[in-house]
């Protein structure tokens, strides 16, 4: 099992006793440093001391199961408004949202297409970008994120 599987597994019941539910956690590596990150939600949106509090109950808890060898800072952050979708749950709460697509390689010169979600299948995405709709293979698409619009 991953190290984020993991972490994820025993985290989970203590975001959500913080009135949070986890979104993601990630373990990657910035610089010299190590950083594991949870990012967490809540309905109408996550505040510093949420992020405090599930600091301070998955810490001791982390120290304790010791997932990672090594050293590594840990952090908790708020998923943002700007985030990342990943699992196919993901697609479905958001669908019809205004979202960005990053390629891997442009698509009519364009390495990130903004647009409305319109659709997700097996890693697939379909979007409607201004007026066409079109659909990128997983292979193509490097990230989508929910996209703010003012």
């Amino acid at each position: 099992m991953k190290i984020t599987e993991q972490v994820a597994a025993f985290a989970q019941p203590i975001v959500e006793e913080h009135g949070c539910s986890l979104w993601d956690v990630e373990y990657v590596r910035e610089g010299a440093d190590y950083i594991l990150r949870l990012y967490i939600d809540k309905e109408g949106g996550v505040d510093i001391s949420d992020c405090e509090a599930v600091s301070r109950a998955v810490d001791p808890i982390l120290d304790e199961k010791d997932p990672i060898p090594g050293s590594y800072q840990f952090e908790v952050c708020s998923a943002g408004l700007e985030r990342a979708l990943k699992r196919p749950s993901d697609f479905q709460q958001f669908m019809n949202s205004p979202v960005t697509v990053k390629l891997y390689r442009p698509h009519n010169g364009l390495k990130e297409i903004p647009g409305i979600l319109r659709g997700y299948e097996d890693g697939r995405v379909t979007v409607e970008a201004g007026k066409e709709t079109i659909t990128f293979e997983k292979s193509q698409v490097a990230l989508v994120r929910l996209r703010v619009e003012f």
